[in-house]
């Protein structure tokens, strides 16, 4: 498989090329303000064809490039249900905008426990909100990569002073990451990779960011 990270925008947003290097078939997580052209650059470079576009939630520094994409590529949208007014909104949800955004519609609504398929990769959505309502996490099982968008970084958790946050469910969502492999390669929304292994306080998160 392809992994290739473009940390883009004023807030350093990780957007991510997934790509299935049997088929060609590739997607995109998060495209934040910038990145596009490094995609569309990075899927001729690989012979990929962009499919999807998969959002981990619907902030404007993770959205900010969707509409371009999808203008160029004919890439479907996904988004979980809960954050998709914003993404066709951009500023609705009472976060100032650091510059005009192009609202796109979804093409597709993400649920807890769906496949996504890349080619031959199948991401597995993690309803996992907190951050933001309809904010969702993608894993791969066989691999052992978590796509963490804002609910997980490096030592530390999504904003839960935003607008639309729901810090009371962002313990529940923290667990469920938990439970997974420890092993398991955390690709966040923002900084550098971990691994769950590494974040052993994720079982006390609540304990340490609660107020």
């Amino acid at each position: 498989m392809i992994i290739e990270k473009f940390s883009c925008g004023p807030l350093d947003t990780n957007a991510v090329l997934v790509g299935c290097k049997a088929t060609g078939c590739a997607a995109v997580i998060d495209p934040s303000a910038g990145s596009a052209e490094l995609i569309l650059k990075e899927l001729e470079a690989r012979g990929l064809k962009l499919e999807k576009i998969l959002l981990t939630h619907s902030h404007w520094d993770h959205i900010a490039d969707v509409h371009s994409l999808k203008k160029k590529t004919g890439a479907k949208v996904y988004v979980h249900s809960l954050d998709a007014g914003n993404l066709e909104q951009p500023g609705s949800d009472g976060i100032p905008l650091f510059f005009s955004i192009q609202g796109e519609t979804a093409d597709s609504f993400l649920e807890e426990g769906m496949a996504v398929e890349v080619g031959e990769l199948s991401l597995r959505v993690i309803h996992s909100p907190g951050h933001s309502p309809g904010s969702v996490c993608f894993y791969l099982p066989e691999q052992k990569i978590l796509f963490s968008g804002d609910t997980l970084f490096r030592g530390s958790i999504g904003n839960l002073h935003l607008p639309t946050a729901q810090p009371l469910k962002m313990w529940g969502s923290l667990r469920k990451l938990a439970a997974l492999p420890s092993e398991t390669r955390v690709i966040p929304g923002h900084g550098c990779d971990t691994t769950l292994g590494e974040e052993s306080w994720l079982i006390r998160a609540e304990e340490l960011f609660s107020e």
